[in-house]
């Protein structure tokens, strides 16, 4: 059986994921997921001072991978899902590239839905990455957003990233 979670510098093939996430359970009757990917902001809003040319993601090994396993613990404690799967890619990335994989397997769709969108939330607000746009005017680190905190707060999380 492949780990709960992976952090790695290399993209993801996210059909491999999902059939290893599912292989050989009969009960799974859903499968949710979510990719997240490096967006280049400036293609939102057109404006050149939003452009991203890269972005550096940073971990602390052992530690993140600790953070993440309890989150899909407390997942597992909230929603009836059979199986979890995080993988976060670190190092340099470009826009459109993967980011992160959030898949969830259940009986039926709801609580994988739900397990998934509670562990996206908790992963962007709690586990301990840290992110660097490069942009034509230097680097930035990226700060959490409030959005970010409103979305785990409705799960009765209170965010501990500041």
């Amino acid at each position: 059986m492949t780990s709960r979670v992976s952090i790695q510098t290399e993209d993801f093939d996210v059909s491999a994921e999902l059939s290893t996430l599912r292989a050989q359970d009969l009960r799974v009757g859903a499968v949710c997921s979510f990719v997240g990917t490096v967006r280049d902001t400036r293609a939102l809003t057109g404006a050149a001072h939003d452009e991203v040319q890269a972005m550096e993601l940073e971990h602390y090994p052992g530690m993140t991978e600790k953070s993440i396993e309890a989150m899909i613990e407390e997942a597992h404690r909230r929603f009836d899902f059979y199986a979890a799967r995080v993988v976060h890619r670190v190092g340099r990335l470009l826009p459109a590239d993967q980011i992160v994989l959030v898949a969830v397997t259940s009986a039926h769709r709801g609580e994988s839905f739900k397990a998934c969108e509670f562990l996206m939330d908790y992963l962007k607000t709690q586990a301990p990455f840290w992110k660097k746009e490069q942009t034509p005017h230097g680097a930035q680190w990226v700060d959490a957003r409030v959005s970010d905190d409103a979305a785990l707060a409705r799960w009765g999380i209170e965010a501990t990233n500041a």
